[in-house]
């Protein structure tokens, strides 16, 4: 290469080099120049744009029943806000705003005289007071969206979902419980304004916060609202201060209902006293009375101390002990252990316990979940308390037998009597079935849980045998009973303590009934309990019915189907006290073998809209094998619906959310 040509080379090298010099020079006073001369200047331009950053609550995760059934959702609303200082005439803007509002020009006065860029107006209103303002076009005067907590079923399951408050954060029940879960990410509205003043928003998520999930409960809304239906009629029939009913799956502690009366709305939960939000099922304690004596026994029979044919003396209805007289509703001699349980004789379970030994009787209902939290997935859940061997008395003992000196939630009651009905396994209760995310996708799901095994499988047999005939004309809840099923269960009749004497009312009693359906195997657990009835008191009369017509309701809503044994039985009994006189021994068919000859005929049934569990259980008893596929209620089955059974073995159903 020339020499003039290096030089040429190394020319054009400086004069680049040169060039990026200037350039990046150029930059850094550039930059010094806004960095640092014209800071205070450029800020105050960038301010006088950026007016606000207003904090606005998170969005709310929906809250299903089991079957897709939506309980709480979260709905978009408009709220009012504004920059009282870009508002000139302060007082027309109040006017037309409390003009729309329905609020007071003055109230509304006091927050445009801030001395703020941001305040709230009202938030959460309706479209057509939005709209009914925008048309004033007030200057200074805003709008955003956000999100407002909504409850279709309105009183349904409001003591168990609870409500969130107005910054949607959850305030009690599940909605509290399960905040963390439901709670999204928050959200910045950051209000603007451009060139020539105008005021604009933006709204964008705060920081990488947790992604919202939804709820799937154990909830079933059908069942839900038969036993708040149910329960709210016998209150108001009996005059009752409150009402508590809870349906459990004995098998999984799935809770497919638990009705609280008198009911409240979550939507307007700012008008009902705060007591009223108490979901009395699981905070509310009470002494159980002679329910114990169904766990009184297992324990009796568990430790082979008896059997059921096991005879004790009643006393003829009075037995002195402690210092005390203890008394019978009616005077008993000899009673077999079993007959003490279904005549309900307090002194029959004193002498029970006595061959027991306290000792073993307070293991037994330590075993059973008395006197500690049992472990729900809710806010609130109580205790009770149960007496120790060390700080019982003689008489608190023999008290105790029956049902007296210790307190119980309906929560641990319903739990205990479903160890009894599914063989002797504590199952812990439970509300919430699955965590989703967005986009439907289970990110936890909970599983039945067995605490501890209680009783033996053949004890529990023995006891379900006894608590059969309590429900029955010779026991004490022949109300209770449901035709065309076998039941099984205890009543309970206890008194409370008054409050300003400090001893047992001879005016004020909870009534209790709880037991399960069918015997032979426990599709569910119904506890019924009803606070200062008027009138009547004996948990038999008072409860017992109200376990019957929900118990019948819920059976055939899950399509389960009578014994056809038990239904003929029954039918027959019906017809022969309805007979007139010489005619008792007519032969009337069985409704319920009519009704099955029926269905048969029909042929295959519609299953469009069931649940898996229903169309499982209909599956079940016409004989077919059913073949599952999605989840939610049934859209599509094959056989189609109506297609004659006769040579039909099995059958698919395609399933999807009814969300």
């Amino acid at each position: 290469m020339k020499t003039s040509d290096k030089k040429w080379i190394r020319v054009r090298i400086y004069l680049v080099a040169i060039f990026f010099i200037i350039g990046l020079g150029a930059n850094l006073l550039r930059a010094y120049q806004l960095q640092v001369l014209e800071r205070d200047k450029l800020n105050k331009l960038a301010l006088s744009g950026y007016k606000a950053v207003v904090k606005l609550p998170p969005k709310r995760g929906t809250i299903y029943d089991r079957d897709g059934h939506i309980l709480a959702d979260s709905v978009e609303v408009g709220s009012v806000y504004a920059n009282p200082r870009q508002i000139e005439n302060k007082k027309i803007t109040a006017g037309h705003l409390a003009l729309s509002l329905d609020v007071s020009s003055g109230d509304i006065l006091k927050l445009l005289e801030k001395d703020s860029p941001f305040v709230w107006i009202r938030r959460r209103v309706s479209p057509e007071k939005i709209n009914q303002i925008k048309s004033f076009e007030l200057k200074g005067v805003g709008f955003t969206t956000e999100t407002r907590r909504f409850y279709p079923g309105k009183a349904l399951a409001g003591h168990l979902l609870g409500f969130a408050g107005n910054d949607n954060q959850g305030l009690e029940g599940i909605e509290k419980f399960y905040d963390n879960v439901l709670k999204g990410p928050n959200e910045t509205l950051i209000q603007m304004q451009d060139a020539v003043g105008r005021p604009f928003y933006i709204s964008e998520p705060e920081g990488d916060g947790q992604d919202m999930r939804n709820l799937v409960l154990t909830i079933d809304k059908d069942i839900q609202y038969k036993a708040q239906e149910a329960l709210e009629a016998q209150v108001k029939k009996a005059n009752a201060k409150s009402g508590q009913c809870i349906v459990m799956d004995p098998d999984t502690g799935e809770i497919l209902a638990m009705a609280v009366a008198p009911s409240f709305n979550p939507n307007i939960f700012n008008e009902f006293n705060s007591a009223d939000w108490r979901n009395r099922a699981i905070t509310d304690c009470y002494e159980p009375g002679s329910t114990v004596k169904a766990f009184l026994l297992s324990a009796a029979l568990e430790k082979n101390l008896i059997t059921p044919n096991t005879n004790f003396y009643c006393e003829n209805g009075e037995y002195y002990i402690g210092g005390h007289t203890i008394h019978d509703t009616h005077k008993y001699e000899t009673l077999s252990a079993s007959d003490i349980v279904v005549l309900s004789s307090n002194i029959g379970a004193i002498k029970i316990g006595q061959k027991l030994g306290y000792e073993n009787y307070y293991e037994y209902m330590k075993k059973f979940g008395f006197g500690e939290k049992i472990g729900v997935d809710l806010m609130g859940e109580r205790n009770g308390s149960l007496r120790s061997p060390q700080a019982a008395r003689e008489v608190d003992k023999a008290n105790a037998f029956f049902g007296h000196g210790l307190a119980v939630t309906s929560l641990q009651l319903t739990a205990a009597m479903s160890s009894i009905a599914n063989g002797g396994r504590l199952m812990r209760p439970y509300i919430v079935k699955e965590i989703r995310d967005q986009a439907g996708n289970a990110v936890k799901k909970n599983q039945p849980e067995m605490l501890r095994r209680v009783l033996s499988e053949e004890t529990s047999r023995e006891v379900k045998r006894v608590l059969e005939d309590v429900v029955s004309e010779k026991g004490t809840a022949e109300k209770a009973a449901i035709t065309g099923f076998r039941v099984a269960g205890k009543t309970g009749t206890s008194q409370k303590i008054d409050e300003k004497t400090g001893r047992y009312s001879h005016e004020k009693y909870v009534s209790i009934f709880v037991g399960f359906v069918p015997v032979e195997d426990p599709e569910m657990v119904i506890l019924v309990a009803i606070d200062e009835p008027k009138g009547a008191t004996y948990g038999g009369l008072v409860a017992g019915p109200v376990f019957s017509e929900i118990g019948k309701w819920a059976l055939s809503n899950m399509h389960v189907q009578p014994d056809l044994q038990v239904a003929s039985s029954d039918n027959v009994q019906e017809a022969t006290a309805n007979d007139p006189p010489g005619q008792s021994n007519v032969v009337r068919r069985p409704i319920i073998e009519e009704a099955a000859d029926m269905e048969s005929a029909a042929g295959i049934p519609d299953f469009s809209g069931q649940t898996i569990r229903q169309v499982l259980k209909k599956g079940k008893s016409l004989g077919l094998d059913v073949s599952v596929d999605g989840t939610g209620t049934a859209v599509m089955q094959s056989p189609e619906a109506g297609t004659p059974l006769e040579g039909i073995t099995s059958i698919n159903v395609t399933f999807k959310p009814a969300v």
